[in-house]
């Protein structure tokens, strides 16, 4: 694929956050009834798919997705094109697991190739603890096994840049004008539009009313075009702000114990080489 026309944005690297994975849900006379000419072996529905976080289109930077499936599966390739506001999604039937190759197809502005990530089809629940098989499910029984992601975009093209970091637009507050201006993510800072000649008392108002859009947006759901993601889990939602609290104080409790047994091997350790010492002190006296 030839290279966009432009120039690189020396410098500066961009990321957007997205998911993958498979959400599965078992055969059911009242939940999930077997489909007409579904195979008898088939125990469940299934769904691969690739989309934004809290659901937000990527399709402006992401074109389309080749799903390669069971090769038992008929059709087992699957191209989805990218649809706005659609996830990229193949729904399918079966009773096995297996490895699912995802390749990903960049816009023709990004000039990127197309990158392949792998993902294990999950029908059962599974984890060490029954805590962990737990997390697996959604409310009515799905057995979901979801990635985070964040594809990174070193120096991209003046051209995908711009699109990269347009209509980033907080919705108006309640009972405001949707006037918003267009905020970019893109190391820490915000641009606002030019205020088309209005006094500084004006462009003053308009800086802290926006100010008070991002927050009020921040509170909810994330920025189209930008690197947000939400603060709190919601149904359906896994991953926020809060989800990475939770594995931040998982880890940093593990780190406690594992420092605990640490000190405790390394004092016993050194309780053995002592008691080592004083043998040898012992077996190197002479015999009377």
């Amino acid at each position: 694929m030839a290279p966009p026309a432009g120039k690189r944005v020396k410098g500066l690297q961009i990321f957007r956050p997205f998911v993958y994975g498979t959400t599965a849900l078992p055969f059911d006379d009242k939940t999930n009834p077997r489909p007409d000419g579904i195979p008898d072996d088939h125990t469940h529905s299934w769904t691969v798919f690739v989309k934004g976080i809290d659901d937000v289109d990527i399709t402006y930077w992401l074109r389309r997705v080749q799903f390669k499936l069971h090769e038992s599966i008929p059709n087992h390739v699957r191209m989805v094109e990218g649809e706005k506001g659609k996830p990229f999604a193949v729904h399918e039937t079966g009773w096995g697991e297996f490895e699912i190759a995802i390749k990903l197809y960049y816009v023709p502005e990004s000039g990127e190739k197309p990158q392949t990530v792998y993902h294990h089809l999950r029908l059962h629940p599974y984890g060490r603890t029954d805590e962990e098989k737990e997390t697996m499910r959604l409310n009515g029984g799905e057995v979901i096994s979801w990635v985070y992601e964040e594809q990174i975009f070193n120096e991209p093209y003046d051209a995908f840049y711009d699109i990269l970091t347009s209509g980033a637009v907080p919705p108006p507050l309640p009972g405001k004008s949707g006037t918003a201006t267009t905020t970019t993510t893109t190391g820490g800072s915000s641009s606002g539009g030019k205020g088309g000649g209005k006094s500084a008392k004006e462009k003053e108002k308009d800086r802290k009313e926006q100010q008070l859009q991002l927050q009020h947006r921040s509170e909810g759901g994330v920025l189209e075009r930008s690197a947000m993601i939400p603060l709190t889990n919601r149904p359906g939602q896994p991953f926020s702000r809060e989800t990475e609290q939770v594995e931040v104080k998982k880890l940093k409790d593990a780190l406690v114990k594992v420092e605990e047994l640490s000190r405790k091997v390394t004092e016993d350790l050194k309780r053995k080489e002592q008691r080592l010492a004083e043998l040898k002190a012992d077996a190197a006296k002479p015999v009377v």
